[in-house]
Formats: structure tokens, sequence, C-alpha cells
């Protein structure tokens, strides 16, 4: 999914120099596009692991990139730290829905910007989610990744920031040996669909299962036994 990060690096006309933080980074989608375009970056996460598979990532291209351990919901840099602040679809899901995304914006220069990529409900991710929440819910501290998905329409960039400069709908291509293949990569190691598989009965994960694989060969577009879902 490394295309996400250079789609949302490209979204946002970044220039060498500029000083990029990236909230919630993972193992670097976002961060590694935008160093590879000569920015000053400076790469967040709260699981220390994940800043380590970062580091490794980074160090194996040759980018330098400033690693931080940080919580997005309480960010330890000082105001007019940073010309763009980024994050990427882990975002989907945030226990205290736009605190993280608030909290950001006062430490961006005067002319600064904000990029996010996020899955839209209506899209095959949105509808993924759509299709788990009928077997696990969300918490009630948490909004679910289809409700906070809403950021990726125009009304949910409005709402998150008060007005849309711009917005752009894309397009991430799921490539799949098969709907089969994809379910059992994403039953293994994809958390979402990795909790549904382990608290539900034999026949509820079944059923799951089948759901799912219905709604990967109805939006599939390949035209033969592989799998080619695109999503917004």
């Amino acid at each position: 999914m490394q295309i996400v990060g250079e789609q949302l690096c490209e979204t946002l006309d970044l220039r060498a120099g500029s000083k990029v933080l990236d909230v919630a980074a993972g193992n670097g989608m976002v961060t590694l596009a935008a160093a590879r375009r000569w920015c000053d970056v400076t790469s967040t996460d709260y699981v220390p692991a994940l800043l380590v598979a970062g580091r490794a990532r980074a160090e194996a291209e040759a980018l330098t990139v400033d690693f931080k351990e940080a919580d997005a919901e309480n960010l330890p840099f000082d105001d007019d730290s940073f010309d763009a602040v980024v994050s990427d679809i882990r975002r989907d899901v945030h226990a205290k829905p736009g605190q993280g995304r608030s909290r950001t914006a006062p430490r961006l220069q005067a002319e600064g910007q904000i990029g996010l990529a996020n899955w839209t409900p209506e899209g095959f991710i949105g509808q993924v989610f759509k299709t788990l929440g009928k077997y696990l819910p969300p918490p009630a501290s948490a909004k679910s990744a289809g409700a906070v998905g809403q950021s990726g329409t125009a009304d949910g960039a409005v709402r998150l920031r008060g007005e849309l400069d711009q917005g752009r709908v894309g397009m991430f291509n799921f490539r799949y040996r098969s709907p089969e293949h994809f379910l059992d990569v994403f039953k293994t190691f994809y958390g979402p669909v990795l909790k549904p598989s382990r608290r539900s009965s034999r026949a509820k994960q079944v059923e799951l299962r089948n759901d799912l694989h219905a709604l990967i060969v109805r939006m599939n577009r390949s035209g033969d036994s592989t799998m080619i879902v695109p999503s917004e």
C-alpha cells in the first residue's frame, strides 16, 4: 500500500526541504514517500515496533528521517514546527475521534497543510468494515472505520477542518491471487478481520467469510480467477 503514501504526497505537492510530521506513521508509508521528496520528516507512532520497522525501511533506502515515539493525542512538538502534517489510513479507528487531528493543526506553520488519506464509506474497505460490524460492533468509546471514513468525503473534510481546500477521490487496487487468497492473508494479519475470526463461533466465522467473499466477487474487476478490487 506504499502507493497510498506516494499519492498523498503528490496531492500535497510537497517541496524539498519542507518540514513534515507523519502522525501514526506505522512502518512509514507516507514517511518514506515524503523523505524521497527530500523533505525533513519526523515520523511518529506510539507503537515502538512499528517505528523500528520504519527506521529499517528508511535505512535500506539511505533516507534520513527523525523517528519519535509519540501519541497522536499528545504530540510533543512546539507550535509552528511543521509545514505539513500527514496521516494515512491508520486513522481509520480513533479512540477519541477527531482529537488527534484537531491537536495537530496548531503545530503547523501559518501556510501549512494537513493531508489525510482515508477510506470512503462507499468504497471496498468501507463496505468491509460495514460487513465486519455485523459480527463485531466497535466498542462504545470508538467510532468504526466506516464512520471515521466520512473524512474521505467532502462533507467529512469540512467537519474536520472547517473548510475544504482540496479533496480528491483516488483508488487503490487490492491485487491478490484470488478472493480466497485475500481472505487468508487478511484473516492472518489484519486486526479488524482477525478479531472477529478469533472471537466468533465456527459457524459465525464461516458466515463472515462467505459475506466478505461475496463482497469481493461483486466488486472484482479482474475478469479471471485473480482479484483486482478497487477501493476509494
